[in-house]
């Protein structure tokens, strides 16, 4: 796993990404979050990790412009977490669910571009293959029910 990239956020709000020697904008740190990159964001005066506290204002940022991830009833449900003695086992639960998910994704992706990559025309023939073999199920099903009915 690739180390954490430290962003410094000053008193001006201002964020500081220390591997470029730049200052950059919240959706800078989205694009490179999105890009796989492990960030740390810590406050320039306190040392303070302030990590969750920048993720958490980039969710609300991304909810606020273009479609959201959490509908209005998912937040009231996870809000209503917030110190119940479930609340631990929500949040483990909610990360190894978007963990799965991830991993499945990938896995999806990757038997995708393989099937597209090694042979693209083959996987449609397979497809084309397949569902010609349903129809012709379809109608021979349907050509028996016609014949036990006496049509």
């Amino acid at each position: 796993m690739p180390a954490e990239r430290t962003i410094k956020k000053y008193a001006n709000r201002r964020l500081y990404d220390t591997k470029a020697s730049r200052h950059v904008t919240l959706e800078e740190v989205r694009a490179l979050i999105a890009a796989g990159e492990s960030i740390k964001v810590v406050d320039d005066r306190t040392g303070e990790d302030i990590t969750r506290t920048v993720l958490m204002q980039i969710i609300a940022e991304q909810e606020q412009s273009g479609g959201p991830l959490f509908t209005t009833a998912m937040l009231e449900q996870l809000i209503r977490f917030y110190g119940h003695d479930m609340q631990g086992f929500l949040r483990s639960y909610l990360e190894e669910s978007v963990a799965t998910f991830v991993r499945q994704q990938r896995g999806l992706q990757g038997e995708v571009m393989k099937l597209m990559t090694e042979a693209p025309m083959a996987a449609f023939s397979e497809l084309a293959r397949q569902n010609v073999a349903l129809w012709e199920k379809l109608a021979g099903d349907v050509a028996a029910d016609r014949r036990k009915k006496g049509e």
